[in-house]
């Protein structure tokens, strides 16, 4: 099978979109070492709860909502458990599950660094948009993650979004 090569406006494209993407994350995660201590998917994690109903989560959709892997999240939330910033609970109505809960505490990590975290996103992204660009940005972001997640096929298999895949078959 002869391989589809991109073409010079796809290169182009292509290649922008990975300078943008790194050095986004770059400037995103630097604003929170500096201001939190910790990475943009730890505050993202955060984030996710403190939008939740009674800020809790099962582990399961908090990994669909961050888009990570369950044993990396597992990972995360075990670092973010030790720093006081979330517990884990018991599910009551799955006993395979369990919940990942934002602790006051977390609630306050959060308060105190979204300023500066919504200032660091505008400063590195929407501030370089019309307001055109930035409708086609989420079109254009909102059609690519529903393709990769297998939302416009009949059915994804298990392992091909992050969040269903294992590490391991014990996980």
């Amino acid at each position: 099978m002869t391989p589809r090569w991109l073409t010079p406006d796809e290169q182009r494209a292509w290649r922008a979109y990975l300078a943008a993407t790194h050095l986004l994350e770059d400037a995103l995660d630097r604003q929170l070492q500096q201001d939190a201590g910790m990475p943009h998917l730890y505050y993202s994690i955060l984030a996710n709860l403190s939008d939740a109903p009674e800020h809790r989560l099962r582990m399961t959709d908090l990994a669909e909502k961050t888009k990570i892997t369950r044993s990396r999240l597992t990972y995360a939330v075990t670092r973010l458990e030790k720093d006081g910033l979330l517990r884990r609970e018991n599910c009551r109505w799955d006993k395979r599950s369990s919940i990942a809960a934002l602790t006051d505490e977390g609630m306050a990590v959060l308060e105190r660094t979204a300023p500066g975290h919504v200032e660091t996103v505008r400063a590195s992204l929407f501030d370089h948009l019309t307001e055109e660009q930035v409708g086609q940005l989420e079109d254009i972001c909102t059609g690519i993650a529903r393709a990769l997640e297998g939302q416009d096929a009949p059915r994804p298999a298990p392992d091909e979004v992050p969040w269903r895949r294992r590490s391991s078959p014990c996980s």
